[in-house]
């Protein structure tokens, strides 16, 4: 990888922290506090969200008759996100210590905090859980299947893809012959570190 690539990917990644430190100082203004893992807000907020949620029977009458429809189809895949969950982290649990790489912590990518909203009702409640867990769950196995790619073939690919993983642009260029063998062993004894 030339040095201007590397010096992009490094302003990028200072640009992220600055972007998080900045989303973490506009959360603190919103008037919560974290407590491990409950989320409490001001007296004041809480009692505005109670009084802007919508009761049950208005949101089912207000609400689109697609969604009711296709509510069965999509909480039908919860069963196949389950069957991946399962695999995914069995695969880890038995591969990662083998292979030296350190394991993806679950509660990194699966946060459950939505239903903290008071102006949520149980319905949109539940809805906000099953799509947290489904994203969490994806971004885990990206993770995953991320450092995996990287301990076994760590090449980007001769033509443009679309939504890449995170350790993608720091890959080996396609066709970068040169020193391949050394440069894998680099990239399997970085996933050892990983924090």
């Amino acid at each position: 990888m030339n040095d201007q690539i590397n010096t992009i990917l490094n302003q990028m990644a200072a640009l992220e922290a600055e972007l998080r430190t900045a989303v973490q100082a506009q959360e603190s203004r919103m008037f919560f506090q974290i407590k491990g893992k409950r989320v409490e807000f001001e007296q004041s907020v809480g009692e505005a969200h109670r009084k802007l949620k919508t009761n049950f029977f208005r949101w089912l009458v207000t609400n689109r008759p697609q969604n009711l429809i296709t509510g069965p189809l999509i909480y039908g895949m919860v069963i196949p996100l389950l069957l991946i969950d399962a695999c995914v982290s069995f695969y880890q649990w038995a591969c990662f210590p083998i292979y030296g790489i350190t394991k993806v912590r679950r509660s990194d990518y699966l946060v459950f905090d939505r239903h903290h909203l008071g102006y949520l009702n149980f319905i949109e409640k539940f809805h906000c859980t099953y799509c947290e867990y489904g994203n969490g769950l994806m971004g885990y196995m990206a993770e995953i299947l991320a450092r995996t790619e990287q301990y076994f073939c760590p090449i980007k690919h001769a033509h443009k893809i679309l939504g890449t993983h995170s350790r993608y642009n720091r890959f080996l260029d396609y066709g970068e012959a040169e020193a391949y063998e050394a440069k894998l062993e680099a990239y399997r004894v970085a996933l050892g570190k990983v924090k």
